[in-house]
């Protein structure tokens, strides 16, 4: 595993990072509330009087919400904490209209836990999950619609949030970026989070320190909120440590702040001092009794679980022969992989993946579709590679067939009967075609007996033109080989 050490003329120095990620929880209501979660519709749309902060009202807790975060713990292969207690956290926000949070804070619903990312070197890390607890969202400012006024939407006040806080396990930018696609691939497997951080289900907060590298003490940390793409959180890392060690080396001292990332300049700003828990006031949600949970509520959620995305590419290496790179690939998505095992099944999975890694990726990504609206169906991809391997077709037949399937849809066998694309089987047909070439080219042929090997692509070339490219190059090859001798 590569170290990431920032080098300057006065030393080395090591950063440490912990992550704080908030998944919204897909459910169809919000986590108190009977408001729909529908993202996308009209401004302050989905609000009911207990997410817009009118007195008098109860919450009640949406059990979906909790058996969303009991499956996302179990998928961390985190423990899973029968008794657990809400919190109100209290600060002043326009966007959060009850003036306190209900959030978890000693007894979270998910206790610790561990994840395994891979990086780009082939190396595997394991980092540590403090823990993960359950709350609600706020609403959103929006800043951009007039220069002198913010406004506020509230249809994602009351959203359920799983806050899911990560050990300072982290020494790269490298190593946050892969946990965050580690941990998206997971809550999508697991159909708990979408992962959509340009729509902000899924935010982070990036808590940053720098230490003498070999120095095993923790430094005092800077945090970077709600930073929404995986490429902004490694930048952000990268600015904020550098930061770091410039104020060090200046003979300066790091205060605990909360900052803002500008992906723009590609540095950090302060914002304001950072608030110790003290600072929000945590006490018993008085409005929720305890959460209790039994081992049957528990073991009844590890029934649904799916195979998740270590499991399934450990199995496609072992019992499909797939590389870990091909794998790790099909493994990220849990459509992909899955769109990947039904094209696969009774045929050559190495070349079916091969195809959906090169070509099939290729044609969504240049027709801006996502998977689910592949023109492709699976089975016809798979049935595409089959005909390659029965010698129907020739790889280069392939692409063109592949090309008007994802134009029309249509299958592969339909395509190729339609078309008039098989093989030139006809041993005889072909043998004839050889011996008319040696005639005609009398020069070429005594050449090549001569030792000018390189003469025997000509031959072949011409046999494919004669053909239309439907003769299989190998057997030409092959053959003409033979004739010359």
């Amino acid at each position: 595993m590569a170290e990431y050490i920032i080098k300057t003329k006065k030393g080395e120095w090591e950063v440490v990072c912990g992550l704080e990620v908030h998944c919204q929880i897909i459910s169809n209501s919000k986590i108190f509330s009977g408001a729909s979660t529908n993202f996308g519709d009209m401004p302050n749309n989905n609000v009911a009087f207990l997410d817009a902060g009118m007195p008098g009202l109860l919450p009640t807790l949406n059990e979906m919400c909790v058996k969303q975060a009991v499956k996302t713990g179990l998928g961390l292969n985190a423990k899973i904490n029968n008794y657990s207690e809400f919190a109100r956290k209290n600060y002043f926000y326009a966007d959060l209209p009850l003036g306190y949070q209900i959030s978890q804070f000693e007894y979270p619903i998910v206790g610790e836990g561990g994840i395994t990312i891979d990086l780009d070197d082939g190396a595997a890390k394991e980092i540590g999950i403090e823990r993960l607890h359950i709350e609600q969202d706020a609403g959103k400012s929006i800043h951009d619609i007039d220069p002198d006024k913010t406004f506020i939407d509230f249809n994602r006040a009351g959203v359920g949030l799983m806050e899911i806080v990560s050990k300072p396990d982290f020494r790269s930018p490298e190593e946050a970026g892969a946990y965050l696609y580690k941990l998206r691939s997971i809550v999508r497997y697991l159909g708990t989070c979408d992962g959509n951080m340009d729509e902000g289900s899924m935010r982070c907060d990036v808590n940053v320190s720098v230490r003498p590298f070999g120095s095993s003490e923790f430094r005092t940390r800077c945090e970077m909120k709600n930073v929404n793409s995986v490429r902004f959180v490694m930048q952000a890392i990268e600015a904020e440590a550098k930061r770091q060690v410039e104020v060090y080396e200046n003979g300066g001292t790091i205060e605990q702040e909360t900052r803002h990332f500008d992906p723009v300049a590609g540095v950090t700003k302060k914002m304001r001092k950072k608030e110790f828990a003290h600072d929000y006031r945590y006490f018993p949600e008085p409005d929720l009794l305890p959460l209790v949970l039994d081992d049957k509520f528990v073991e009844n959620i590890k029934k649904e679980m799916p195979e998740l995305p270590d499991v399934k590419k450990k199995r496609l290496i072992e019992e499909l022969g797939l590389t870990p790179y091909d794998a790790k690939v099909i493994c990220e998505s849990r459509e992909v992989a899955d769109f990947f095992e039904t094209a696969a099944r009774g045929v050559d999975a190495k070349k079916v993946a091969n195809w959906l890694i090169g070509d099939f990726f290729g044609m969504l990504n240049k027709k801006g579709l996502e998977i689910k609206n592949s023109p492709v169906k699976p089975e016809d991809l798979g049935k595409l590679v089959d005909l390659i391997s029965k010698d129907v077709i020739s790889g280069k037949i392939a692409k063109e067939v592949f090309e008007i399937m994802s134009e029309t849809g249509e299958s592969p066998e339909k395509i190729v009967e339609e078309k008039g694309l098989k093989q030139e089987t006809d041993v005889a047909a072909i043998n004839a075609i050889i011996d008319e070439l040696i005639i005609n080219h009398p020069n070429e042929a005594a050449a090549y007996k001569g030792g000018r090997n390189n003469l025997l692509g000509f031959f072949v070339g011409q046999v494919l033109k004669r053909t239309q490219g439907k003769a299989n190059p190998a057997v030409v090859n092959k053959m003409v080989a033979e004739k010359l001798g």
